[in-house]
């Protein structure tokens, strides 16, 4: 999930605080097909100059969406009325972020493709790494990077991870923390293969970054991540 991904959610959440949103809204999720505001009204027993209030603000949310149609298929002369649908959000928040559907997704397409002479170990870490090297080949497609130093390589991995949730803070000019896991608390539950994934994940991104400067290296720290990014020793 990205930073705006997050907001987004968190807005969502914010505007389901409110009661009488939270009961129109599920009452059109079981629906099943759009709803006009008369009806969303009398669902929860308010007024409907109220109720296109508080549809419109899920709306905003990113909810439901709403059109003009008739209402159960039946057409009348004149304006046609407003009805609402919910969209196909999938609102979650997790306070610090996780990335449990990367996790998911890397180990998934890892038992769809092991090959032969592979365990399902190294399928993973291999589908980590070059899910890795595709992110960091498009961050520098996007940014049309040149050669990278070891500072600027950092600069640009801390900005791409932190939309990750990785939490990254710059520990010194050539060394790059990850304050978070994302994979939490996956990775205490099976620390070697989750934390060899993000390891294989991160040396990847580097790959595609053509940031070969950087290293990502195994040192773990209670409650962080068990990586850090910094300047490899040969470019030292």
């Amino acid at each position: 999930m990205t930073i705006g991904e997050e907001s987004g959610s968190i807005a969502a959440v914010a505007t389901l605080d409110d009661e009488l949103r939270r009961g129109m809204y599920e009452f059109i999720r079981r629906a099943r097909r759009p709803v006009g505001r008369d009806e969303a009204a009398a669902a929860v027993g308010i007024s409907r100059k109220l109720a296109a209030f508080h549809l419109d603000k899920l709306v905003t949310a990113g909810l439901l969406q709403a059109q003009f149609e008739a209402v159960g298929g039946t057409r009348k002369a004149g304006r046609r009325p407003k009805v609402y649908e919910p969209t196909d959000a999938d609102v979650r928040i997790s306070i610090p972020q996780r990335q449990h559907d990367l996790l998911a997704g890397i180990l998934l397409e890892a038992v769809r493709t092991e090959g032969e002479g592979e365990n399902a170990r190294q399928a993973a870490i291999r589908v980590a790494h070059d899910h890795g090297r595709q992110l960091g080949a498009t961050e520098r497609a996007h940014t049309r990077l040149g050669k990278l130093g070891a500072q600027r390589a950092l600069t640009r991995a801390e900005g791409v991870l932190a939309r990750y949730g990785f939490e990254p803070a710059r520990e010194s000019p050539t060394c790059l923390r990850l304050v978070n896991c994302p994979f939490h608390p996956m990775a205490a539950t099976s620390p070697e293969l989750v934390c060899g994934i993000n390891h294989a994940l991160l040396a990847g991104f580097l790959v595609g970054l053509h940031a070969p400067t950087v290293e990502a290296v195994l040192a773990p720290r209670a409650g962080e991540c068990c990586v850090h990014l910094r300047q490899s020793a040969e470019s030292s």
